[in-house]
């Protein structure tokens, strides 16, 4: 069995050997082409829409003039192993592997960063990485864990909807209007996180769809923000037909499907089909009723209304270029996911009485969003041809110091351990459905690739719209690493059936061996230090395979492979 000292001695030192990784030259301060494969729908009564590197230099521009006296900041841009690591698990969820790697260094072609943005954006990874990424914002405030039902469908919902290049504002009217079985319609996600309640509802079409924490004016005036406590109530308002109805074969519970009744039965006074907002003086009063009403842009319906014409309208009334709180809640939202750190933090608290940073920089962003049709590609596009996600990676910055100067380093999301993993160590990642055409071993190996899924996304798991300060290693999580079962057996460098058994044996050469894991493991080789460091482990052990064995735990416990730099 593993020393497990010896393991905790090379952990320390590997993860405690930072680098800094030397800065390629930094881009142009010519405005680039445009490409005419990155412009979405013109908008006649809106701005030019550009295409993505031109709206990413106008970008990086007026991030100067506002932050920066006009010049560009001191961080340098980032190497070339460093962004392809950062743009692949930003974009599909996974490190680049070794023959990836390879062949971007290669690469000599003035444009290699833009051409391999458009791949892996073109790449089907890029819809299955943001749809767990949807689907986790949604269901880490479910009320209720019965919304487990809806989790396969969401996911299968954003996933299309992201590798077809639907807009934004076509998603979020489909969850604005959704009904039917949640198992088989994925946009019913929030409707059945919050089991249809009405005032839990309006608060997360508001959050996810505006960034607006609307709820803090449920039973007062928001504390910090301009909305009064009737706006919420007139928001509630566009919900209270929508219920639940459980789905039973057998006498047992199946699913639920969405559907609407004007005389809902759930709702605060039976048989109304209208919400009312009640008077805290008085908690016998059927309180006030109210009418549809969207807070960002006073519009509203008479009371009595359809439930097909409240939620139609709202869908309508959300996602137009009137409600300016729609395109900057997700231009806000991405930037934060990608450049480290949100114009507003948290991701999904804005509002009208706060100055975000870059105010100027962030409606620049979100008036092209909107021109462009709100196509979610352009965005992801233009965010990763800026000068602001190319930098090179710097620890997150104290409240004094400037925002953007460098990219923020992210601890990596549950799925994205699991494919780093997989990666890594050459764990089978296949679906065991299919288990009548595979042989026992193959089938073994699905069923531990599937225990090693679930058992990271219990581990790890965390809400994204949670700031990132606030998410932080903890013990049962080091625990895992170390003593997962299935991990030990993936890290057995003495059986050719392994990935690290057959290097071990394919590989002659000490330093080879080791380079090769860190390749595997981080996308990069290791630095003169860490070479050092792992020869002279290796020589003090005297076992080879035990060592590389230590070493490659090390690197997978280390907090390179738990973070994006």
């Amino acid at each position: 069995m593993r020393d497990m000292i010896s393991v905790l001695c090379v952990s320390i030192l590997l993860a405690g050997a930072s680098r800094r990784l030397v800065g390629d030259e930094p881009q142009s301060a010519e405005p680039p082409g445009a490409d005419a494969r990155n412009t979405g729908p013109v908008k006649p009564d809106g701005p030019r829409p550009l295409a993505a590197a031109e709206a990413a230099w106008q970008i990086d521009k007026q991030l100067q003039l506002e932050l920066f006296d006009g010049k560009s900041p001191e961080t340098p841009r980032s190497n070339d192993q460093l962004f392809l690591r950062r743009l692949a698990l930003d974009l599909i969820g996974r490190n680049p592997t070794p023959r990836e790697s390879k062949a971007f260094a290669s690469d000599d072609t003035a444009d290699k960063r833009s051409a391999m943005i458009d791949e892996l954006l073109d790449n089907k990874k890029f819809g299955e990485n943001w749809a767990r990424y949807w689907r986790d914002v949604i269901l880490a405030r479910q009320v209720d864990p019965r919304a487990a039902f809806v989790s396969r469908s969401v996911y299968a919902y954003f996933t299309e909807k992201f590798n077809n290049g639907s807009g934004w504002d076509e998603i979020a009217r489909d969850f604005v209007t959704a009904e039917g079985d949640v198992r088989e319609n994925g946009n019913t996600a929030i409707y059945m996180a919050q089991m249809g309640r009405t005032a839990e509802t309006a608060a997360e079409m508001s959050r996810v769809f505006m960034g607006v924490q609307i709820q803090c004016a449920q039973c007062h005036d928001h504390p910090w923000d301009r909305w009064k406590r009737e706006q919420f109530h007139q928001f509630a308002a566009f919900f209270p037909r929508v219920q639940m109805r459980s789905i039973r074969e057998e006498n047992r519970l199946r699913g639920y499907e969405v559907t609407t009744s004007s005389n809902r039965r759930s709702s605060r006074y039976r048989r109304s089909g209208e919400h009312y907002m009640p008077n805290l003086k008085n908690a016998r009063s059927r309180g006030t009723l109210m009418k549809p009403a969207l807070f960002a842009t006073s519009q509203s319906l008479r009371t009595g209304a359809s439930d097909k014409d409240r939620r139609e309208s709202l869908a309508k009334w959300m996602t137009s270029p009137e409600n300016p709180w729609f395109a900057r809640a997700f231009v806000n939202r991405l930037w934060g996911e990608l450049v480290g750190e949100g114009f507003y933090e948290p991701l999904d608290d804005m509002g009208p009485d706060r100055t975000p940073a870059a105010p100027r920089t962030m409606e620049l962003l979100a008036e092209q969003f909107v021109a462009n049709g709100h196509n979610v590609k352009w965005l992801f596009r233009t965010i990763t041809h800026t000068q602001a996600y190319q930098r090179d990676s710097r620890p997150r910055r104290t409240f004094t110091e400037t925002p953007f100067a460098a990219s923020c380093p992210q601890p990596l999301r549950a799925a994205q351990i699991y494919n780093s993993l997989v990666g890594a160590l050459g764990i089978s990642s296949r679906s065991s459905a299919s288990r009548s055409s595979r042989s026992s071993s193959s089938r073994s190996r699905s069923a531990s690739s599937n225990y090693l899924r679930s058992a990271i996304d219990r581990s790890f798991n965390f809400d994204p719209s949670l700031p990132r300060e606030h998410v932080t290693r903890s013990i049962p999580q080091t625990l895992f690493l170390m003593n997962s079962t299935t991990l030990n057996r993936a890290i057995d460098a003495r059986s050719r059936r392994t990935s690290l058994g057959r290097l071990a044996a394919e590989i002659s050469d000490n330093r080879a061996l080791t380079t090769e894991v860190y390749r595997r493991t981080l996308a990069r080789e290791p630095s003169a230090r860490e070479l050092q460091t792992c020869l002279q482990y290796i020589d003090q052990i005297r076992d080879r395979r035990e060592a590389i064995e230590d070493i490659q735990w090390a690197l997978i416990n280390s907090t390179e492979f738990l973070h994006r730099r």
